[in-house]
């Protein structure tokens, strides 16, 4: 009797929207309208006129750019709707399209992640045009990230010197400067716990669901990969075997995962910053995720990560789990000896350790052919100190730029001044970090969350002295990432200071008086 009494409910309730929907508001202005005829007429014109443009779309460019479009339309309301939509976006671009383009030409081909950059910028210019947005923030880490672009902008214009102003140079550098500015968007609009909650979230999850996409390609038979990647090829990625990962490209070496990514330490990079940000969530009681799906979310990012045999990128998320180890969460030390040893139980932990073994004493070729970039670039920056050689190129043919090491090349390319900025942006980073680790305390809700993000770019940073991604005119998306997470810890501390405890003392006796 009851759940047909809540049934009759229902129906009034709907019957009553009905009928103040038709009785009230546009729908009666146009039923009643004197022109309701002539509106109605419009209205089908419009339909029509949808209809043989949509078929034109069709014929002309074919079914998946009709598709595009209509997917562009719907994103682009869902941006104006909500600005997390344009970060969304964003991260979902990084994790599972990161080198995808539009399949035409504009004069251009526009990226996946340059059209969501721009959707994001425009939704949140919008909003402070509207006065949505009433401040804008700055932190001292902004000053220092905004030396650093003005840095890379001199750079690039002392390279011109001894080097082509292409167009293809141009729009790659102007990615990177999109990439930077980055910081100062998600800084001002990273306002409160629940949105930093949420884009963590949606960042472990989009990267799991690119660890997952790399663990099925890696159990594959290899031509079956090749066919499924060529189906990419409109979207501006490469086809054939080149998708397929081998240690020194050698088939009778280890496999390595590499998903869409197309290199397999570009996913481990990923795999890394997200597997950092979900290391807290294993001890806290209320985790961004159910807590059994934080286990198998962690299962997956850790398998995939090991299968990507990214020396680099393990040996960050290893220096990431210590550090939290010691500074926070000491029973993180004790479940990454577990970790290991039921690592170490496995068939494949002999080759990869053989791997690592190989790496750290100098023995494999491609440790051997770092070393040779490492001495090569030293020469470099010996040679051009001050603002290096710019984005364009080395002005002596004895010498290159292409090296292994996020420090080095930024060093070969906007010398040791630009260098020396650069570690003054992360150095304010964990000094802040160092700063209010006490502080952040007295805030269960996001004291996780701060961890988990400085764990990541901590993790970046090691990471970084070997591969040389999160600084490289050809991965746009790997700069995107980093300038991400530098903001994203930024906008965490400026939380902490807003909400924790005021002054140091406050702090201090916080420590005395906690249990």
């Amino acid at each position: 009797m009851l759940s047909r009494y809540n049934r009759l409910n229902h129906m009034v309730e709907w019957h009553g929207l009905v009928q103040d929907l038709f009785e009230s508001g546009p729908l009666r202005g146009l039923l009643y309208n004197r022109r309701r005829w002539l509106l109605l007429a419009a209205g089908v014109l419009f339909l029509v006129s949808v209809a043989i443009a949509s078929g034109w779309l069709i014929a002309e460019f074919g079914v998946f750019v009709v598709a595009a479009l209509v997917m562009g339309a719907v994103y682009a309301i869902a941006v104006l709707w909500d600005l997390e939509f344009a970060y969304l976006g964003v991260i979902g671009v990084v994790a599972l399209l990161p080198f995808g383009s539009l399949p035409f030409n504009i004069g251009f081909t526009p990226t996946f992640l340059d059209l969501a950059l721009l959707a994001l910028f425009g939704a949140w210019l919008l909003a402070f045009l509207l006065g949505d947005e009433q401040r804008l923030i700055g932190t001292p880490v902004g000053a220092s990230v905004f030396a650093f672009a003005l840095m890379a902008i001199a750079a690039f214009v002392a390279g011109l010197s001894h080097g082509a102003l292409t167009a293809y140079l141009i729009r790659h550098f102007a990615e990177v400067l999109l990439s930077i500015a980055l910081f100062f968007l998600v800084v001002n609009t990273v306002h409160d716990v629940g949105r930093l909650r949420r884009l963590m979230r949606w960042f472990i999850l989009l990267s799991t669901a690119a660890a997952s996409l790399g663990i099925v390609f890696y159990l594959l038979p290899e031509s079956l990969v090749i066919q499924l990647m060529s189906a990419l090829e409109r979207f501006g990625y490469p086809t054939g075997p080149s998708v397929i990962w081998h240690i020194r490209d050698d088939p009778t070496l280890m496999k390595r995962a590499v998903a869409t990514s197309i290199h397999p330490n570009v996913l481990g990079s990923l795999l890394n910053f997200a597997l950092a940000m979900l290391v807290p969530q294993l001890l806290v009681k209320r985790p961004i995720i159910p807590r059994w799906m934080v286990v198998l979310v962690g299962a997956i990012l850790g398998t995939c990560l090991v299968l990507t045999v990214s020396r680099s990128a393990m040996l960050g998320i290893a220096s990431a789990v210590v550090i939290l180890g010691v500074m926070r969460y000491r029973k993180l030390l004790a479940l990454m000896l577990v970790v290991m040893l039921i690592f170490l139980a496995l068939p494949i932990s002999r080759n990869l350790m053989g791997h690592f073994i190989e790496g750290f004493m100098g023995e494999d070729l491609s440790t051997q052919m770092r070393l040779g970039e490492y001495r090569d670039t030293l020469t470099l920056i010996q040679r051009y100190p001050f603002l290096g050689v710019g984005f364009a190129g080395a002005p002596d043919i004895d010498i290159y730029v292409a090296v292994a090491s996020l420090y080095l090349i930024v060093a070969a390319q906007m010398g040791l001044v630009g260098l020396g900025v650069f570690l003054v942006v992360l150095g304010q980073v964990f000094w802040r970090f160092w700063r209010h680790r006490v502080g952040v305390r007295a805030l269960p809700a996001l004291e996780p969350l701060w961890y988990g993000i400085h764990a990541a770019i901590l993790g970046g940073a090691v990471s970084g002295i070997f591969d040389h991604y999160f600084f490289s005119i050809d991965f746009h998306h790997s700069v995107t990432l980093f300038w991400l997470m530098v903001g994203l810890a930024t906008a965490a501390t400026e939380l902490v200071i807003r909400d924790g405890p005021p002054t140091v003392e406050v702090a201090r006796d916080f420590i005395a008086v906690e249990p």
